[in-house]
């Protein structure tokens, strides 16, 4: 962009899941600091989730749809073209962890197809998808990429299905080999493992797991926000290929 007095020079963010829980607390950590934050989600913008900018620059998109993901892409390249902003961040937090009809874990043995299809589009597709569309930009600002796995990608978990298990141990494995190929073009891609979070999407029962925790409580959606603010800043400059257990030590 030629005419740098108009240029947004803030540092930006792009988010996925940003309505409530980790993507909420995400949202205000970075735009506290400064950052331009533009959210994707399923839903329309949400004002229980408010911030500066907020409506402007939120997309509706259906992750589950690979249509829908070039269209998203396309969008967050026109809005930072217009104002000059350059992609610092790329935070793929989005996922969905489909339950049985009474809202019991669905396991290897009833877990169907389609289930495993939509599972794997939202939270391994989708986060390669995004960082392939919008390399040119992260590679111009050497910029992060943060995908957020999941304890049960390590463990066999209580309420998290077979497919969202097997999905989120999948985009694991997928940051490694990302931190690889990415690397040598400046951008560093880094993943989290959040375990047990309190948040309003906490499944009944959470509460009983607190007795396997080490530090003997549930995790903060803020002590998530601060790990990934951290992956995203100069701070760790060297830090690339890495999955940063944030829950209590329940892993171990």
């Amino acid at each position: 962009m030629s005419d740098t007095a108009t240029s947004d020079t803030r540092p930006t963010l792009v988010l996925t899941g940003a309505s409530r829980g980790i993507g909420h607390a995400t949202v205000k950590r970075f735009s506290a600091k400064g950052w331009r934050v533009i959210t994707c989600s399923r839903h329309a913008f949400s004002d229980k989730c408010p911030w500066p900018m907020g409506p402007e620059d939120h997309i509706q998109v259906d992750l589950s749809d690979p249509e829908n993901l070039t269209v998203a892409v396309e969008e967050i390249r026109k809005r930072m073209k217009a104002n000059g902003s350059r992609l610092n961040a790329l935070v793929n937090n989005a996922g969905i962890s489909p339950k049985g009809p009474g809202g019991e874990r669905l396991s290897s043995l009833n877990t169907s197809m389609n289930e495993w299809r939509a599972v794997f589009q939202v939270n391994f597709f989708a986060p390669i998808l995004l960082a392939r569309g919008l390399f040119d930009e992260l590679k111009q600002a050497k910029g992060s990429v943060v995908n957020v796995t999941s304890i049960a990608g390590v463990k066999v978990h209580p309420f998290a299905g077979t497919a969202y298990a097997s999905s989120k141990a999948a985009l694991a494995s997928l940051t490694r080999e990302m931190a690889s190929d990415f690397g040598p073009h400046g951008i560093r891609v880094n993943a989290i493992a959040p375990g047990e979070i309190d948040t309003s999407i906490l499944s009944p029962g959470t509460e009983d797991l607190i007795e396997d925790i080490p530090l003997r409580r549930l995790g903060l959606p803020e002590e998530v926000a601060d790990t990934i603010y951290y992956l995203c800043s100069p701070r760790s400059s060297y830090v690339t290929g890495a999955e940063i257990h944030i829950n209590g030590g329940q892993h171990i």
